[in-house]
């Protein structure tokens, strides 16, 4: 797949439910889950990790969609924790579009789209495995913060403020 360098990507919210929607995130799952058990996902495991993604709609969330050409590259979505925060989450851009700015792309549209929705604090959490994920954060301008919610998988836990 030939893709187009990210800054000619248009990201937009779409519907987590949408079928292109749930094609990222099932890739994403796929090798988020395949990468922690260091064996392929099942199916069965990549649905129930799914419904993690319900918070996503009807106005306690956003999805983002990244496409390149028409074709959706990536997603990013982001939780509303209050007026004023926002978490950062299901950030995934598919392998022939990595690199090159790919996930900064993304994510500073998700901070646009949470900056619009009056968020002033953008907070996430990741695997501390997902070197790739902190580099890409920290560089970014997320910093360390206290551990905020339930997730059995979270082990570092990043903010940035966005005003």
């Amino acid at each position: 797949m030939n893709v187009p360098p990210p800054e000619t990507w248009s990201v937009a919210a779409e519907p987590v439910d949408h079928a292109a929607s749930k094609s990222l995130l099932h890739d994403y799952l796929d090798e988020l889950i395949s990468r922690y058990f260091g064996r392929p996902a099942e199916e069965a495991e990549i649905a129930q990790e799914a419904g993690g993604s319900a918070d996503l709609r009807d106005g306690r969330g956003t999805f983002l969609i990244a496409r390149a050409g028409g074709t959706p590259v990536g997603c990013a979505g982001i939780r509303w924790l209050d007026p004023h925060v926002g978490e950062l989450t299901r950030v995934y851009v598919a392998g022939p579009a990595r690199r090159g700015g790919a996930g900064r792309r993304l994510i500073g549209a998700a901070e646009e789209a949470a900056r619009q929705h009056g968020a002033r604090r953008m907070l996430l959490n990741t695997r501390k495995d997902l070197h790739e994920a902190i580099a890409l954060y920290t560089g970014l301008g997320y910093r360390p913060t206290a551990p905020y919610g339930d997730d059995p998988y979270a082990e570092v836990w990043l903010s940035k403020d966005l005003a």
